[in-house]
């Protein structure tokens, strides 16, 4: 068995996903909102999770995107709250999910860097002995919903480890699509190597997707259980591949603008073009779950796993700035430190519970999910993993998000890693408007900027306000104490000579 492209679907939901997918292609039209059924009285909620794979906070046009079309993402924002202070539990993909599916810091899970890593053996440090999957000892969303009468499905990537460690081992009844790779092999073009039913040659990755997701939605119907559907897009992860339709509607866009216009946050067709074949996927779950009448029985939350890749490795092994995408106001992007690598868009729509439209600075992160998750559905998990979660409940603030605030607390980052050649390992902390950075190869050297006033972190703090830098750094350490947070080490092998991305030992001259 290929563990890279197997893809398990429970023989009787198959035949019944076929069978439903029959019925589907010849439905009719939804009805408009006026005609849609209702949700049954006292029906459970339901919950969709859609992540996105490295678009960055400025990739959905209601946060500012200067060439994407987005109007479906759009629309989930004006059906709910949109968070502009939304954080990826860190720069890296794996992280970051396995954050969303237990609510535990990467450093708690020890899952800190993205699976398998970036080899720099030459490099100042050396990274710790971390874990390379979602261990089963942990309790994932799906687990806890499941054990509480809740359907589970997983769609997409999940890139959380091999065999044993793919989603039906993690509490969920159908896995589509999901397996260890982090992007997909074989491109975004039918067939690749994800194992998929009905895939037709040449069909996007995504467009498939969506559509056996949204067929398993509907056959979720029959049963009255309330559902959970994790929709992990592969989307818009390199390599970058676009609808050629959608590639070319971009590049028009791109070659009318004024030359004398403002400089252009975003400028890459193919990229333009990924973005919108997940606005597309939104908006046909969406339209989904309307067309079912659950729509006001589901919260829907749509986020990203870390910020867009704003820089590429040339052959040479030297990093070039100019990357596929800008996170412009914030810095830098993917791997990064800075904002540009954690902040993401962040939604969250329950339509006729929460209110609509609102825009809230309250920050938030991925370790939220879990706790929010489990206390609008009203279920209890497991009272041994609860007790470790460090996100917290978003409820009584996504209700009332005009008096309801958050309770004080930090964020926190923890990346004992190299990334790309030009991102080395860091830890950092946010406190209210202010951010500190520790990069582990000089400690002595923080960074601490105030976000309220210097959001693309363009001025260094530490030196002229050493008290709120020493504030930070204590909280920062006392943080990776309390957390048992694995740290780099000093590398016997480390030659100054050889450049981070170099995997090779440079030879003497």
């Amino acid at each position: 068995m290929n563990t890279q492209t197997v893809t398990r679907l429970p023989t009787l939901w198959l035949t019944a996903f076929l069978i439903a997918s029959l019925s589907l292609a010849a439905a009719e039209p939804h009805p408009d909102q006026t005609a849609r059924p209702e949700p049954a009285e006292g029906a459970r909620l339901n919950v969709v999770l859609l992540l996105a794979d490295d678009m960055g906070l400025n990739g959905p046009t209601v946060y500012g995107s200067d060439l994407h079309e987005t109007p479906n993402i759009d629309r989930l924002a004006a059906e709910g709250v949109r968070f502009t202070n939304g954080y990826a539990a860190c720069t890296v993909c794996s992280p970051t999910r396995a954050a969303a599916m237990t609510g535990m810091y990467p450093a708690r899970t020890r899952v800190t860097n993205w699976i398998s890593g970036t080899k720099m053996p030459y490099a100042q440090l050396s990274p710790p002995d971390w874990t390379l999957q979602l261990e089963h000892h942990h309790t994932t969303i799906a687990e806890a919903l499941k054990a509480d009468g809740y359907q589970t499905a997983h769609v997409g990537k999940w890139h959380l480890g091999n065999e044993p460690f793919y989603p039906e081992h993690q509490g969920f009844d159908v896995n589509i699509g999901g397996n260890s790779q982090g992007s997909p092999s074989g491109g975004y073009h039918l067939p690749n190597k994800i194992d998929l039913p009905r895939a037709k040659d040449g069909e996007y990755l995504t467009d498939h997707l969506t559509m056996l997701a949204t067929e398993w939605i509907t056959e979720t119907q029959k049963t009255g259980d309330p559902f959970f559907m994790y929709f992990a897009y592969y989307n818009v992860h390199t390599p970058i591949q676009g609808r050629a339709d959608y590639t070319e509607y971009y590049q028009k866009k791109i070659d009318a603008r004024d030359p004398d216009g403002p400089e252009p946050i975003h400028t890459n067709a193919a990229f333009a073009a990924m973005h919108h074949s997940v606005d597309d996927s939104v908006g046909q779950i969406l339209d989904t779950l309307d067309k079912l009448g659950i729509k006001d029985n589901t919260l829907v939350i749509f986020t990203s796993d870390n910020g867009g890749l704003s820089h590429k490795i040339g052959a040479d092994g030297v990093p070039n700035p100019t990357g596929i995408t800008s996170n412009f106001p914030h810095r830098r992007g993917k791997g990064s430190a800075y904002e540009g690598g954690h902040r993401v868009p962040f939604i969250i729509a329950w339509p006729g519970h929460i209110p609509s439209g609102v825009v809230s600075d309250t920050p938030i992160g991925t370790v939220d999910l879990y706790p929010t998750i489990l206390d609008i559905t009203g279920v209890d998990g497991n009272a041994d993993h609860n007790a470790n979660v460090d996100g917290v409940a978003l409820t009584a603030h996504l209700k009332d998000p005009a008096s309801s605030s958050l309770p004080a607390r930090d964020l926190h980052w923890h990346f004992p890693h190299y990334h790309a050649g030009v991102n080395g390992p860091y830890s950092a902390i946010r406190r209210g408007d202010w951010k500190l950075i520790e990069r582990h190869e000089t400690p002595d050297q923080p960074e601490l900027y105030n976000l309220k006033d210097d959001i693309s972190e363009q001025t260094n703090l530490a030196s002229s306000n050493p008290e709120k830098a020493s504030e930070l750094q204590k909280a920062l350490n006392d943080w990776r104490t309390s957390i048992d947070a694995q740290m780099p080490s000093p590398n016997p092998n480390h030659n100054p000579d050889s450049p981070r991305t170099n995997a090779k030992r440079p030879k003497k001259t």
